[in-house]
């Protein structure tokens, strides 16, 4: 079990130009309106969708909400697919936007 990430730290590697896996398991029109440029899977659509990013299987994969809750979903069911570094953005964009704002604000 991997431990979670906060805004701090991700906004750290993203400036830092890392290659991230990021998932946002948001709806569409929360991806359309602000996104962190990670694939957009909705919780919803995971159960059907997780082979699209099975090569990053035993890769970190950061997962990604509105406030971290759907996406601490979606951690626990990819670690049950055998994903070995699942990372949660702790409170999700909500809070990337607290401390970073965004382009919309």
């Amino acid at each position: 079990m991997s431990t979670d990430i906060s805004v701090i730290e991700f906004k750290k590697r993203l400036d830092a130009g890392e290659n991230l896996n990021i998932v946002d398991v948001r709806e569409s029109y929360e991806f359309e309106e602000f996104n962190l440029n990670g694939l957009l899977i909705p919780l919803g659509d995971l159960p059907g969708r997780w082979e699209e990013i099975s090569e990053w299987k035993d890769q970190e994969i950061i997962v990604h909400c509105k406030s971290g809750a759907r996406s601490g979903t979606a951690k626990l069911f990819l670690e049950q697919l055998g994903f070995t570094q699942v990372r949660n953005l702790l409170g999700g964009v909500l809070d990337y936007k607290v401390h970073f704002g965004s382009d919309e604000d």
